[in-house]
C-alpha cells in the first residue's frame, strides 16, 4: 500500500500496472466536471469510477481483496476512515472471490487511519482494505475516484 497527497506520486519513481498513467489521470481531471459513473481509460486495463456516497459506521467495515486489479483511491471532497491488512491465507473468508466484481470479503483486522481531500491510496493484490467508514462514527458525505488497473 501506498498512502501520500496526490502531488507527491510522481517521487515514487517507476510504478507497476499502468498506475503512473491512473496518477495523471487524477492530476490533470477537473472532477468538479465529472459525472458519477464508470469511465474506461484504456480498456478494460484501466477503469476509473467517480463515486458520491454517504460513510458507514466502522460496525459496517467491509474488507476486500481484489486479484486482477489494483485499485488507485483518491478522495476529491470530504473524508473517510480506511483500514489496511496484508493479505494472509489464514484470514476467514467471508465472501467468496466474485470474479465479475474482482472482489472476495475477508474477515481481517488491520489498521486505520484518516484519508482526506486530494490524498491517495494505492492498493495491490495483496492488500486487503476497508473503505468507506465514517471517522469517529461521523456520518460525512464522501466524493472519490477509484482508478481500476489491471494487474495482469
Amino acid at each position: 500500500m501506498i498512502y501520500d497527497r496526490l502531488s507527491n506520486l510522481k517521487q515514487y519513481g517507476p510504478l507497476p500496472y499502468g498506475i503512473p498513467k491512473a496518477v495523471d489521470y487524477l492530476l490533470w481531471t477537473d472532477f468538479s466536471r465529472v459525472p458519477e459513473g464508470r469511465f474506461e481509460l484504456d480498456g478494460d486495463r484501466l477503469v476509473a469510477i467517480v463515486q458520491r456516497y454517504a460513510t458507514r459506521p466502522l460496525v459496517e467495515a467491509e474488507w476486500e481483496v481484489h486479484r486482477r486489479y489494483a485499485d488507485v483511491q483518491y478522495i476529491v471532497e470530504g473524508a473517510e476512515r480506511m483500514g489496511h491488512a496484508l493479505l494472509d491465507p489464514r484470514l476467514p473468508v467471508k465472501q467468496p472471490y466474485d470474479e465479475r466484481q474482482d472482489a472476495a470479503l475477508l474477515y481481517a483486522h488491520g489498521s486505520f487511519f484518516r484519508f482526506a481531500a486530494g490524498e491517495v491510496a494505492i492498493f495491490l493484490p495483496h492488500d486487503v482494505h476497508a473503505p468507506c467508514l465514517a471517522i469517529n462514527d461521523h456520518i460525512g458525505q464522501v466524493r472519490k475516484v477509484v482508478v481500476k488497473c489491471r494487474v495482469g
